[in-house]
């Protein structure tokens, strides 16, 4: 019987790590010169990363050099859909921000600063 719920314990515990973070999936970035882009948040260890799955201008979706890119990285979950410590790479300016998140339900404010210089968006969960 012990053997029992020591095997049942370690099923549960093995399978509490393999649960996904609630920011993993597809974001809709807002429109930046022109253009918007899906991100495909997940996992990185034990911190978040998003990488550019598609990217859209006016007319559809597009052919861009910025699909397969790290656009947020570093990202450390603090709890209560709070994201703080990682950086986030603007595309149109090439600039690389230090960034938080912060999720709500199916919105993804995301937030990053140079220097005196901040950026907001609001992302929106497409899966």
């Amino acid at each position: 019987m012990k053997k029992m719920i020591l095997a049942a314990a370690l099923t549960i515990a093995g399978a509490a790590g393999a649960y996904a973070d609630p920011v993993e999936g597809v974001w809709k970035t807002e429109e930046d010169a022109g253009a918007y882009a899906h991100v495909t948040m997940s996992k990185c260890g034990e911190q978040i990363c998003g990488v550019i799955s598609s990217a859209f201008d006016a007319n559809g979706a597009v052919t861009s050099p910025n699909v397969g890119k790290k656009i947020v990285w570093d990202m450390n979950p603090e709890g209560s859909g709070s994201y703080k410590g990682g950086k986030i790479w603007q595309p149109s300016t090439g600039k690389i921000f230090k960034s938080k998140m912060a999720l709500s339900g199916n919105s993804l404010k995301v937030s990053g600063c140079v220097g005196p210089f901040c950026k907001k968006q609001t992302w929106s969960r497409v899966q």
